[in-house]
């Protein structure tokens, strides 16, 4: 039940010959083990299994190491196994494959005691490197067997090409080694099994696990403000046994819950954990078995889960209140207590709800070595201080006034913008605004997560002369792409933007010859096939949009996004102060600490000012010089926004998006700014962009009254 999928897939080999495959609950170790044999699978049978004979060979595979929950498996089984624990019901003779590639990272294995007959190792797991690369250990006795189908360069004696001939190598190392070995990693581990033994493998398994106690200790006595647990830790035994010989590995798994008692997505934690350095892994870590045992699920919960679009991989990690996989922590022999603190304060400080209490360590009687004296530097900022999960909230109501400041288009997606007094709507939002975007010889729209640069190409749309101007500071020409182009041959393509499909124009040879140029990277211009795209309503969202009304450009979500002046002010402010209460961080900050964020730095179409910050969480509609749109929810933001759009440098040290986590996350998504979407239906046909004013009734204007809707 707890094998990985490297190991479920051998079970295709088996029924497709007509044999059958079954998974076995593992409960207890030595003598107090159990066995509970799950339904036969089976797709169709042999001649050789009608004929009433048991079959002469049966293979049990198990993981000496659970690589979900980090549980040992007592490796008696191999001997029980092979002795014929099975043979009275299943088959006669009984082989074991012992998986081996998680528990050999930190522990020995004495196949003298345990005369596995297959054992598999990964050597990335032990050293850290290389990728990729491992071994297949087996029995001499045992190889006779093994009847390899495919052969491959350096596997025969002897193959004819024309005549159904082949004399196959007799080493069975020779036979399944196909083409040319990887040699250059193989002579790096020399180096690896010296530094390993330097170390002593058993010093490394007392110095992981006593990490990962020490860890899974701390975590488990976090508690919210009103005594309910904060993390729940998957493993199959008490803490107290952590680091038994055939009890648990340096792994800690859990998921965690929020003073209310619902579930943190899984991705959530690991977003965050990126922003602050920390490498986690997250989901079921392809070991289907032990995460639908240790998570509740169902088979008709997966199967749900599946027809409602999660996958592997996906961000879908709560489905209807129950999480679909879970947060790892694995300890190796690099690890150090420095990192077990920081996690454990990165947990405190973003997702425990104690009251503004200090973090209370529980005390540890199994580990000898003072770590209780260890002062772990939290932080006092509360959870309560964010977005509340069941309703986005503004924290006030302003009687000022409130006005349209400043008007920006981005005619090309991710590149940069020019603001405007006024500028005509459309039913895509505003009129060219994310009209073009640059895609990848694979047709992946490209944006400046992959290519900063990209804020460094400027635009201009000349109504008069009918032209959209580009220019780059790397390029001695700007580019002048017409807003009509003469001739409508262009080829329509189709591209993939955030997953979803989309089409566009091919742009002329020499357009996508200058945009290569300028960014140094292969790509080229498209432009938005027109009803190729359109807003889609937020599931769960209090705000529902029709999905046939609205047309949407390039833009990610919304036809527009608006941010406010005064919820900017409010994370300059922030942001500052949490410099100066975290020494450390200020000094890493030091090159921006006096730099205040401006609106830019989030791309938006409309900046208002007046009213209190983050009052926009709660408007549902507003009207804007007389023009009516429809709020359809914040918008959920990434790494990019550490681009200084002036310059196109990533400012990672400067935490922004850290900075707003604290107190802006709501259920895994980190939200600034509102997305609009039109409220009204207009048809605008190409012939009618050709001027600013004239024959284009429906214009915006900057400086307009705003007036809202709760």
């Amino acid at each position: 039940m707890e094998n990985h999928n490297s190991v479920l897939g051998i079970r295709e080999y088996a029924l497709a010959a007509g044999g059958s495959a079954c998974a076995v609950e593992v409960e207890g170790c030595g003598q107090q083990q159990s066995f509970t044999l799950r339904a036969r699978q089976r797709r169709n049978v042999c001649s050789h299994c009608d004929s009433g004979r048991r079959l002469p060979f049966s293979l049990f595979a198990f993981p000496s190491e659970c690589n979900f929950s980090g549980r040992k498996f007592d490796l008696g089984l191999i001997k029980s196994i092979q002795d014929g624990y099975f043979s009275r019901t299943i088959g006669e003779k009984w082989m074991v494959l012992l998986d081996a590639a998680k528990g050999c990272g930190t522990s020995q294995l004495d196949l003298s005691m345990y005369p596995a007959d297959f054992v598999a190792i990964s050597f990335y797991k032990i050293f850290g490197y290389p990728t990729g690369l491992g071994a297949l250990l087996i029995r001499t006795r045992s190889s006779g067997i093994l009847q390899k189908k495919y052969f491959g360069g350096g596997t025969v004696a002897a193959c004819l090409a024309d005549v159904d001939f082949v004399q196959r190598r007799e080493g069975i190392e020779q036979m399944l080694e196909d083409g040319t070995v990887p040699f250059l990693g193989i002579a790096a581990l020399h180096r690896g099994f010296l530094a390993i033994n330097r170390l002593g493998i058993s010093n490394i398994q007392m110095h992981a696990g006593s990490l990962a106690m020490f860890t899974a200790l701390h975590l488990s006595g976090l508690k919210h403000a009103n005594g309910s647990n904060l993390c729940i830790l998957y493993n199959s035994n008490s803490l107290t046994y952590w680091g038994n010989k055939c009890n648990q590995g340096p792994t800690v798994t859990f998921n965690l819950r929020r003073i209310d008692g619902t579930w943190v997505g899984y991705r959530e934690v690991e977003k965050l954990a990126s922003l602050v350095g920390i490498h986690i892994r997250t989901g079921c870590f392809c070991n289907p078995g032990a995460c639908s045992k240790f998570l509740g699920l169902s088979e008709s919960d997966v199967r749900a889960n599946l027809e409602a679009g999660h996958v592997c991989w996906d961000d879908h990690d709560v489905i209807d209140g129950k999480p679909t996989g879970a947060v790892r922590v694995s300890f190796g022999y690099m690890s150090t207590i420095e990192d077990a603190l920081a996690f454990i304060d990165y947990i405190h400080k973003f997702f425990l709800n104690d009251g503004g209490c200090s973090l209370k360590l529980p005390g540890d009687p199994f580990i000898d070595c003072n770590l209780s004296r260890i002062n772990i530097n939290v932080y006092s900022q509360r959870p309560t201080e964010l977005i509340e999960s069941s309703k986005i909230r503004g924290d006030h109501k302003s009687n000022q006034k409130i006005h349209l400041e400043s008007i920006t288009i981005y005619p090309i997606k991710s590149c940069g913008g020019f603001t405007v007094d006024s500028w005509p709507l459309s039913d895509s939002g505003l009129l060219y605004d994310r009209e073009w975007a640059l895609v990848n010889s694979s047709g992946i729209v490209l944006t400046q997560k992959k290519c900063p640069m990209m804020c460094m190409i400027k635009t201009h749309i000349e109504f008069s002369n009918g032209i959209l101007i580009v220019s780059s500071p790397n390029m001695e020409t700007r580019l002048e792409i017409p807003l009509f182009p003469a001739s409508e041959e262009a080829a329509i393509i189709r591209v993939n933007m955030c997953g979803e499909r989309s089409f566009g124009k091919s742009s002329a040879k020499e357009v996508t010859e200058w945009f290569t140029l300028a960014l140094n990277t292969q790509c080229s211009l498209i432009r938005r096939q027109p009803k190729s795209r359109q807003v889609h309503s937020r599931v769960g969202s209090e705000t529902q949009v029709s999905e046939n009304t609205r047309e949407l450009s390039y833009a990610n979500e919304g036809q527009f996004l608006l941010v406010s002046q005064a919820s900017i002010d409010e994370l300059n402010r922030r942001t500052i102060l949490t410099l100066h209460q975290n020494p450390k961080l200020h000094r890493q900050s030091t090159a921006i600490s006096g730099v205040k964020v401006d609106a830019m730095r989030f791309r938006p179409n409309f900046v208002v000012a007046g009213g209190c910050p983050f009052e926009e969480d709660s408007w549902r509609t507003l009207d804007i010089g007389g023009h009516r749109f429809t709020v359809l929810g914040g918008c959920n933001r990434c790494k990019m926004i550490n681009i200084d759009q002036s310059t196109g440098r990533s400012e990672e040290e400067s935490n922004l998006l850290l900075a707003l986590s604290s107190y802006r996350r709501n259920k895994g998504k980190i939200l600034f700014g509102v997305l609009l979407a039109n409220s009204f239906s207009g048809d605008y046909d190409e012939e009618q962009r050709t001027t600013h004013e004239g024959q284009i009734g429906k214009v915006i204007k900057a400086g307009s009254r705003v007036d809202v809707e709760i």
